[in-house]
This record gives structure tokens, sequence and C-alpha cells, in this order.
């Protein structure tokens, strides 16, 4: 193929919504920027897989290339911070959403949204980690800058999938007593196996329950949202915190003030997608530093840029397990 042409998955406007295909393009087809960037993998985010179905309006302009991160090498830079040759990752900033994404051999982006790869870290790696794992890392800066200690109990809701699983892994390894809250019970070897010391039924925090339940928790990453987090935050413990980062259940959050008032609970926000870079960057040489390439072996699979139309309901659906990589070439 023409280095002058590289395939892209391509979304585009129809009629009856929206078409997904794998294009050959080229640059001229990429946004104006100061970067090119020649992709080597990008990974399968649950927002990817609503882009692609059409559902949520993730994808605001067309025609678009999905996929919300990627890593690869800096083909050209008119940013000084960045030369060619040089090692990159890149979540959030509404690329694959409002800006050419990361499902394609090449992208072209701003030098700000850039992180370099911290040393250590291969581009397969970093999207083993990928958003979800970000993500994971930044709820769990998230609770420790609150307080929440090493050695305590502490809750992933979601565990199975992409961030939960992330999460499970990191506080293990950081020495926290992690339970893991799913709804798939045929995962309990692996969540077992990455570091969970319980698994708990999601069945029994999906329902609506007391304001108030049996103090349980010092610490929780949800990423579902809904009841579920309702019922984990009337479960944490008094001074305790909960990192929400997800919606995977539902968006609303059917609760009373009680948690907050009378255990001094705190509901911490998490988001990557707009994350300062001094953050982004210390996140990433943390993850650097506390997972193991085992640890991203055990929860990651590979799949090619023709696999993903196919995954889409089911990450929507939560049957994917851990982590999906996108070799893009």
């Amino acid at each position: 193929m023409s280095t002058d042409t590289f395939r892209a998955l391509v979304a585009r406007k129809t009629e009856g919504g929206q078409a997904v295909a794998l294009e050959t393009i080229t640059e001229a087809d990429l946004p104006a920027a100061d970067v090119t960037v020649d992709v080597e993998f990008s990974s399968f985010n649950y927002k990817d897989g609503l882009a692609l179905k059409g559902q949520s309006r993730i994808l605001r302009t067309f025609p678009m290339v999905p996929g919300i991160d990627f890593a690869g090498t800096v083909r050209t830079s008119d940013n000084p911070a960045f030369a060619p040759g040089d090692k990159v990752v890149l979540t959030g900033w509404g690329v694959g959403e409002s800006w050419s994404g990361g499902f394609a051999e090449r992208a072209r982006v701003k030098g700000e949204w850039l992180v370099k790869l911290p040393e250590g870290l291969t581009t397969h790696q970093a999207m083993a980690i990928g958003t979800a794992g970000l993500t994971a890392m930044l709820c769990v800066d998230a609770l420790e800058r609150y307080g929440i200690t090493p050695g305590g109990d502490v809750l992933v809701t979601g565990a199975a999938g992409g961030v939960g699983s992330v999460a499970v892994r990191l506080l293990s390894r950081l020495g926290y007593k992690v339970s893991a809250l799913t709804g798939r019970r045929s995962e309990e070897d692996f969540l077992k196996s990455i570091g969970a010391c319980e698994i708990v039924d999601r069945d029994t925090y999906a329902a609506a329950g007391k304001p108030l339940a049996s103090e349980r928790w010092h610490g929780a990453v949800d990423t579902v949202g809904g009841q579920i987090l309702a019922n984990v935050l009337a479960s944490t413990a008094y001074g305790g915190a909960v990192a929400a980062c997800g919606l995977a259940a539902a968006t609303d959050l059917p609760t009373t003030v009680f948690p907050f008032i009378l255990r001094n609970v705190a509901l911490l926000g998490v988001d990557s997608v707009n994350c300062p870079t001094a953050r982004r960057a210390r996140a990433w040489a943390r993850l650097s530093d506390v997972l193991e390439p085992n640890d991203l072996d055990q929860v990651t699979r590979d799949v090619g840029l023709d696999d993903l139309p196919r995954l889409a309901d089911d990450i929507i659906a939560g049957r994917v397990r851990g982590r999906t990589v996108v070799r893009t070439r």
C-alpha cells in the first residue's frame, strides 16, 4: 500500500443512521493539527462500542474515524515537545468522538493532547492499559488523595470489565483488600486471579435498598452508576469514599443525603477525557511502576480493526472480559 494511503475504520452518516466500514483514506482526510502519529495499537472501550452502534450520540460529526485512544510513533511534528520517532499515547480530548480517532493506521492530533510513553511500557502495553486503565488509575489516585489507605476493604463494581479489571489489579498490587462486584459468576476464577479476595453478586446491590446499610467498604471504585452506586454509598463506612467514573448500568443516582451527612462519605467524580496533562503524565508513570507485564497479559486480548463492528454488541452488553487491544496494522 502506498505510504500516502492507509486503512481506517470510518463511520459515515446514512439515511437510516450510520454505517461503519474499513476504508482506504489519505492524510487529506484527517483534521489539521501539529503532530501526525503512526498508530500501532488502539483499544476497544465501552464508549467505542456505543459509537460504532450509533448510540448515545458519541459521534458528533461525520465522516468520523472512531477510537478514543491510541499509542504509536510520531511520524511528523511541528510541535517542539515532540520529534519524529517519539513513542506517544493519547486518551480522551474528544478524539474518536468529534476528532478523527485511533481506529486507523495514522492519526493527526494536537501535540498538547499527547503524553510521551513512560520508559518500560511498549505501545501494546499502553493500549492494554488504555483509556480504561488510565481511568482506573485516576480513581485509585482520587481515593488515595482523599485518605483511603491500603489495608482496608474496597469494592470495585463492574469488576470484569475494562476499568474494573485494571482497578482490581491496581488496588490489589497496592495492598488493598479488594472485593469484586459482578453479574458474571463465570468470571470468579478470573477475578481472583487478578487480585480479588471476594466476589460480590451484582444482584445483592441491584435492587433498591435502605438509605443506610451496614458499614462495609472503606472505599470503592464504581463503573456502573444507578442503583448499584446508591447501594455502595449506603454501605460505605464512616469517612469512606467512592470514586465514580462510569454509567454502564444507569445514569441516575437514586440515593439520599444520609451517607454524606451522617457518615461523612465522599462521592468523588473521576473524568479521564479532559483530565489535565500533568495529572495524566503522573498517572501513566505510576501505571508503568505498579503494573507488571503479566498483569496486563491476564486481562488482555488482541483483535483487528475488522473485528470491531461485531464486538460492539458484546461490549455494550457486558460480555467482554478485561481489555481489548486493537491491532491497526
